[in-house]
């Protein structure tokens, strides 16, 4: 520990986080969206796109899936997006753009890390254990180079939270007012980030003695003022949303068998957290920090008890979002990171100071062994050769762009997705998955369809599909392009 203690080697530690993480990265910057939700990656950079090329109006974030409509899809308040589409304004529209933001995203959310360890614990060392290991969470480093709102929510909210600590130490309502409005940005920015305002939620109530009334109703105005932002924003937009609203029901509108949630409660137990979240050479870390809370009767301390209230309400979320979150939507738990993190730092700086010095080299052994586990564990997440979709319109991708005039409203499929497709051809119009019949085909064109990208062959070797072409584009791969006859029923 003497080491971390000395000021010169903190910083070097700290600076030397963005280096490593660049260097990890380098080679992803210039790659396209591909792998694990690539879809909702999708999603998120065609919505940059579209608030760059067609409506910069923050409150009409616009999809390509739109048919003949507007492609108006409002989901999350959509800051991410419209911010970096301001980027695309003074930039050009690059995909590479979208990635750097996103690191420098993630590293602003690295260092709030660092300060929020610093100023709850009252210890720079345990600032920088807990950023180091933050930084190489395996799900933290695969997402902080894709765009994902989740990302800025994440930020905000660690920020609103360290700055509430540091509230906590200054007792200036500037301060207070700061926190709470980054807490609102983040609930904004996704809403299960709400759930960090039961931090000062929960500190304030137990403290409700030491202060006076005015100082009361002062405190309350100004978190009532501060969440009529998200609250006014997800009561106009919730009742939208449809079949997203699973996340709103959560296992109220569940419709699996208590078999299936119990597998999933086990494979995010044992897979999702040690292996994704916290980072297999951590693990030692987290759980040492359960004994050292334990030995050190931490739970008089309010902040300690704010948080761990805090804790059971992730808990809550967890399993109220289980049937949604289920095996696969690890983003769903950004909002547990903060909390995590928190238990890794303080338990790698109880080990470092154990009576027993060879734990404090194995302390440093774990921490330097973090950078090759998490890369070990996500370098196969960009592999171009496996983007997570039909490779096809990956390797394709200039050319289908550039095939048909970029206004031209297209039918694009087979994808299940509905939206992968519509970013790689860069166009707009009518998603279909499976199964397209020559009736919906005939009302797509009598809505303004001109072309049809294709790659399954049932689809296209379908006599009730195949009337409605006109001449063959494109065949290429599994792809092929039609155009569609512009009086069907002639």
């Amino acid at each position: 520990m003497e080491l971390l203690k000395q000021k010169r080697v903190r910083w070097m530690v700290l600076a030397s986080i963005p280096i490593i993480s660049l260097i990890m990265h380098w080679d992803v910057f210039p790659k396209e969206l591909v792998s694990i939700h690539v879809w909702r990656q999708v999603q998120t950079q065609t919505t940059i796109n579209n608030f760059y090329e067609e409506d910069f109006n923050i409150l009409n974030p616009r999809l390509n899936t739109r048919g003949d409509d507007d492609g108006i899809v409002r989901l999350e308040f959509p800051i991410m997006q419209w911010s970096f589409a301001g980027v695309y304004k003074l930039f050009g529209k690059h995909l590479i753009i979208t990635r750097i933001l996103s690191f420098l995203i993630g590293l602003l959310s690295v260092f709030g890390m660092y300060f929020l360890l610093h100023w709850l614990f009252d210890n720079p060392v345990v600032g920088v254990c807990g950023a180091w290991a933050f930084n190489f969470s395996p799900i933290f480093y695969y997402y902080t180079v894709n765009p994902m709102p989740d990302n800025l929510a994440l930020c905000f909210g660690i920020w609103g939270l360290a700055t509430f600590i540091a509230y906590l130490a200054n007792n200036k309502p500037v301060t207070l007012l700061v926190s709470a409005l980054l807490l609102s940005l983040g609930t904004l920015t996704k809403l299960p980030f709400v759930i960090f305002f039961a931090v000062p939620f929960f500190y304030f109530l137990f403290n409700i003695k030491s202060y006076n009334q005015k100082q009361l109703v002062m405190i309350i105005i100004l978190f009532a003022l501060v969440l009529i932002m998200p609250l006014s924003w997800y009561l106009w937009v919730i009742p939208g949303w449809g079949t997203e609203g699973g996340v709103v029901t959560g296992v109220l509108g569940n419709q699996l068998d208590i078999t299936t949630i119990f597998y999933y409660i086990q494979h995010n137990l044992i897979s999702t957290l040690p292996e994704l979240l916290l980072n297999y050479a951590a693990v030692p870390f987290f759980i040492a920090a359960f004994y050292f809370l334990w030995r050190n009767r931490v739970s008089t301390n309010l902040i300690f008890k704010a948080f761990a209230l805090t804790g059971f309400a992730l808990i809550a979320y967890f399993f109220f979002e289980i049937n949604v979150i289920s095996t696969v939507h690890d983003y769903y738990l950004f909002p547990f990171m903060p909390v995590l993190f928190i238990l890794v730092a303080y338990g790698a700086y109880q080990l470092m100071g154990s009576d027993k010095p060879y734990l404090t080299y194995v302390v440093y052994i774990l921490l330097l062994t973090l950078p090759l586990t998490a890369y070990l564990r996500m370098k196969d997440r960009w592999n171009m050769e496996s983007p997570g979709f039909n490779k096809d319109f990956l390797v394709y991708k200039n050319e289908l762009r550039d095939l048909v005039p970029k206004d031209a409203l297209c039918v694009a499929g087979n994808d299940h997705t509905k939206v992968i497709y519509f970013y790689y051809v860069d166009k707009k119009g009518w998603g279909y998955d499976n199964y397209l019949t020559g009736d919906a085909l005939e009302e797509m064109i009598q809505k303004g369809a001109q072309y049809i990208y294709c790659d399954d062959r049932k689809t296209d070797q379908n006599p009730a599909i195949r009337q409605y072409f006109d001449e063959k584009l494109f065949d290429k791969g599994s792809i092929r392009v039609y155009s569609l006859k512009p009086n069907p029923t002639q």
